[in-house]
């Protein structure tokens, strides 16, 4: 396969696999989301859809946050780990809106960086899924299989970004970065990977990935 066959494959198998993708971050509107994917640093989609309920039924929109503490907030929010931080994030971010965008979040990416504990792939993810625009956001999962499938070189988020759209369709992006994250969740994880459930890694992954798995399946049998 060219490189170009390997990645409509890679597309056309998505689009079968997900005609439909589920956001993994329950939200109701760009603050939401902005606040949930936050929160997401270094914890689990469940677990945030596990606090976020808590926390919004306190405060949904900056306005309502500003009037929590920072050390409420960190009592609501402690189980998504990194509380202290994120916390401070979420009050201060919060005021911020209220101060310069009269409490909306802004849909650009330069100013929503700007804002307390939101780097790259928060903002990222925010414009592509709240307001439509087109971005690609690398999280651990599409990382790896960018490698997986020699699509990246794999020595950065921020290289495999660039890869990314270069190799993929601009209005795919925001459609892609989803599907390939529940892609590599549920067929080809960092962890108990089975290369017979992984149908593109198996079909167009880069050699020394494929000859890595079999030594070490070899290895434990």
């Amino acid at each position: 396969m060219t490189k170009q066959e390997k990645v409509n494959f890679t597309i056309e198998k998505l689009d079968e696999i997900y005609p439909t993708i589920p956001i993994p971050l329950d939200h109701k509107d760009p603050y939401t989301l902005l606040i949930a994917v936050l929160l997401s640093a270094q914890s689990t989609d469940v677990r945030v859809n596990q606090i976020t309920p808590l926390l919004f039924q306190r405060a949904d929109n900056p306005f309502d946050m500003v009037k929590l503490t920072v050390e409420e907030i960190r009592d609501i929010i402690r189980p998504v780990g990194l509380s202290p931080m994120k916390s401070k994030g979420i009050y201060g971010l919060s005021k911020i809106l209220i101060e310069k965008y009269d409490g909306e979040v802004p849909q650009n990416m330069e100013l929503l960086e700007e804002l307390p504990s939101v780097g790259h792939k928060t903002a990222s993810v925010v414009v592509s899924q709240a307001f439509g625009i087109p971005a690609f956001p690398v999280d651990t999962h599409i990382h790896r299989l960018m490698y997986r499938w020699g699509f990246s070189n794999g020595k950065n988020v921020v290289q495999t970004e660039k890869d990314a759209k270069r190799l993929f369709p601009e209005e795919l992006w925001n459609k892609l970065h989803l599907q390939i994250i529940w892609y590599g969740r549920e067929y080809s994880p960092a962890r108990g990977w089975d290369l017979e459930k992984d149908v593109i890694t198996s079909t167009i992954g880069r050699k020394s990935v494929l000859d890595e798995y079999h030594k070490t399946k070899k290895g434990r049998n």
